[in-house]
C-alpha cells in the first residue's frame, strides 16, 4: 500500500536537470570526465576512444536524474500556489497554469526542467527560514521558464559540439599525417573548449535568471531580503566545500559571492526592500515546513528538532507525522488533537486525523473527519483518501459514496494514479468490470506502463458500448498505448 503525505506520492522518471538554482563545485560533465592520458602505442584506437569520451562528456551536461518522488499534499500545493501566484502574475503568466511541486531529495536545490512546473527539493524548504527566501528561489526558477532557458539550452550544446567536431577532424588529420602528440593536444583543447563555451552559456542563463527573479519580486512588491539571505547560505556551503571563491570558470553557476554582490545593488534600492513578510504566509509556510520536515526526516531527527516542550502548531505537526512514521498511532492522534484544539475545523488538520485512521486500521473512524475535509475544501487529493477510507470499510453501502466521490476527484485531477485504483477497486466491488478495466487502464497509462495500459484499454472496450464516452476513451488510451508499445519494440 501506498504511504500517504496526507495524500499520496507518485514516481517520476527522467527529469533534466537543467536550469538549476544551486550552484555546483564544477559541471557534472567535467567530475565525470576527466581528460585521458594517452600513450603512443595502440594510437589510432585510443583516439577513438578520446572522442567518444569527448561526446560522451557533452552529452552529460544535460542528462537525466534517476526517478525521484514526487510529493503531492493538498495543504502544500495550496500554499504553494498561493506564495508563488505574485511572483507568476510579474512574470507574465497565469497562475493556474504554473505548478509548484516538491520533489523527495534532502539536497538543496530547485529547478525546471521543461512545461510551467518549478520542482522544489524538500532539503531546500527545510532549509529555509522564512517565505521570503523560498520565494525568491522560485522567482529565480521563473526566470528560467520565462526565458525559456530549457529549450535554449540546445544552442549552448550545439555551439560546443561544433568546437568537439572541429578539434576531431584536425586531431585525425594531425594522427594521420604522423603528429601524434600534436594531434592529442588539439584533441585535448577542443574538449576543453567545448566544455567552456557551454558551461559560460549555462553560466549566463543563471546570471539572466538572477535578475528576472528580481524583477518579478520588484514587480509582486516583495522584498529581496530573502534572495539574498539564501544565496549567503549557499555561500557557506561552498566555504565548507572549500569551492575556491576566486573563479567560477569550469562551473555551471556563477559563484554565490558574485551573484550577491550583483544582486545587492539591485534589491537594496528597490522600494519593496524593508517590506515585512505576510505574517498569514510565512505562518502557512511554518506549518507546511514542519509536516514535510515529519514526513520525510527520520522520526528520530524530527523530535530533536521539534521537541516536546515546543507546544506551538508546527511542532504539533511535525511530531504527529514523527509518531505515525514511528506506528505510535495514539500518539500521533494525541498531537492532532492538540492542533484540532487550537483549529477545530481546519481541514488538513481533519485531513490528517482521518489519514492516521485510516492507516491505523480504523477507516470506519476515519469517514467522518475527512468528510468534514471534503466539504471544506473540495480538494481531490483528500477526496482520494476519504473514498480510500469508504472502500476499506468493505460496507456495500458506503460504495455508492466512494464512487462519486473518487469520480469527482479524478475529474478534478486525472494525474492520480492511486484515485484511479481506488475507482477501478470500487467499480470492481459494484461488479462494473469494464469501467474496472477503464481505470486500471488510466493508472497504467499514467504510470508509463504502455503494455499493461493497452490490455485493460482492450478488456475494457470488450465490455463498454462503442460510441460512449467511456468506450472513445478506452480507444483512445489503447491506441497511444499500442504506438508506444510498437515504438519500443522497434527499438529493440
Amino acid at each position: 500500500m501506498r504511504r500517504h503525505f496526507a495524500g499520496f506520492r507518485r514516481e517520476v522518471a527522467a527529469l533534466p536537470l537543467q536550469a538549476k538554482f544551486m550552484p555546483r563545485r564544477a559541471s557534472p560533465a567535467a567530475d565525470a570526465c576527466p581528460t585521458p592520458i594517452l600513450a603512443r602505442s595502440g594510437m589510432r584506437r585510443r583516439w577513438f576512444r578520446m572522442a567518444a569520451i569527448v561526446m560522451a562528456c557533452l552529452a552529460m551536461a544535460a542528462r537525466p536524474a534517476m526517478a525521484q518522488q514526487i510529493l503531492r499534499d493538498a495543504e502544500t500545493e495550496a500554499f504553494m500556489g498561493d506564495m508563488s501566484a505574485p511572483l507568476v502574475s510579474a512574470a507574465g503568466m497565469e497562475p493556474r497554469n504554473v505548478q509548484v511541486l516538491v520533489i523527495n531529495d534532502p539536497e538543496i536545490n530547485a529547478f525546471v526542467a521543461g512545461g510551467q512546473y518549478v520542482w522544489v527539493h524538500s532539503g531546500l524548504i527545510a532549509a529555509a527560514d522564512n517565505v521570503n527566501q523560498l520565494q525568491g528561489v522560485v522567482a529565480h526558477e521563473l526566470g528560467h521558464i520565462e526565458g525559456g532557458h530549457v529549450v535554449r539550452s540546445a544552442e549552448g550544446m550545439k555551439a560546443a559540439t561544433g568546437i568537439t567536431l572541429l578539434s576531431l577532424v584536425l586531431g585525425a588529420a594531425a594522427i594521420a599525417a604522423g603528429g601524434a602528440e600534436a594531434g592529442m593536444g588539439i584533441l585535448g583543447m577542443g574538449q576543453q573548449a567545448a566544455m567552456g563555451k557551454f558551461l559560460a552559456f549555462s553560466r549566463a542563463q543563471e546570471s539572466s535568471a538572477d535578475l528576472a527573479g528580481a524583477r518579478y519580486l520588484s514587480k509582486a512588491g516583495l522584498s529581496g531580503k530573502g534572495s539574498l539571505e539564501f544565496f549567503k547560505k549557499l555561500q557557506n556551503q561552498e566555504y565548507r566545500l572549500a569551492i575556491p571563491q576566486d573563479d567560477s570558470y569550469g562551473r555551471t553557476h556563477p559563484l554565490s559571492g558574485e551573484r550577491i554582490n550583483v544582486l545587492r545593488e539591485v534589491y537594496t534600492v528597490d522600494p519593496a526592500w524593508d517590506k515585512p513578510v505576510d505574517p498569514a504566509l510565512e505562518a502557512r509556510f511554518e506549518r507546511i515546513k514542519a509536516k514535510l520536515v515529519g514526513f520525510v526526516s527520520e522520526p528520530a531527527q524530527t523530535l530533536q528538532r521539534y521537541p516536546e516542550s515546543d507546544q506551538s502548531i508546527p511542532a504539533h505537526y511535525a511530531r504527529a507525522y514523527a509518531w505515525h512514521k514511528s506506528a505510535y498511532p495514539d500518539k500521533a492522534l494525541s498531537e492532532v488533537a492538540a492542533l484540532l484544539a487550537a483549529q477545530p475545523h481546519d481541514p488538513y488538520f481533519l485531513e490528517l486525523k482521518g489519514q492516521i485512521l485510516l492507516e491505523s486500521g480504523k477507516p470506519a473512524d476515519a469517514i467522518a473527519p475527512l468528510r468534514e475535509a471534503v466539504k471544506a475544501t473540495n480538494q481531490p487529493l483528500i477526496a482520494t483518501l476519504l473514498g480510500h477510507a469508504l472502500i476499506a470499510t468493505e460496507d456495500e453501502q458506503n460504495f455508492a459514496e466512494a464512487e462519486r466521490v473518487l469520480r469527482n476527484a479524478v475529474a478534478r485531477d486525472r494525474e492520480n494514479p492511486f484515485a484511479w485504483y481506488q475507482l477501478g477497486v470500487v467499480y470492481e466491488r459494484r461488479g462494473d468490470i469494464p469501467r474496472a478495466a477503464l481505470a486500471t487502464a488510466e493508472r497504467y497509462s499514467m504510470m508509463g506502463d504502455d503494455q499493461m495500459a493497452l490490455r485493460s484499454a482492450d478488456a475494457a472496450m470488450q465490455g463498454l458500448k462503442p460510441g460512449t464516452v467511456d468506450y472513445l476513451r478506452a480507444q483512445d488510451i489503447a491506441m497511444v498505448s499500442r504506438a508506444a508499445v510498437e515504438q519500443k519494440r522497434k527499438k529493440r
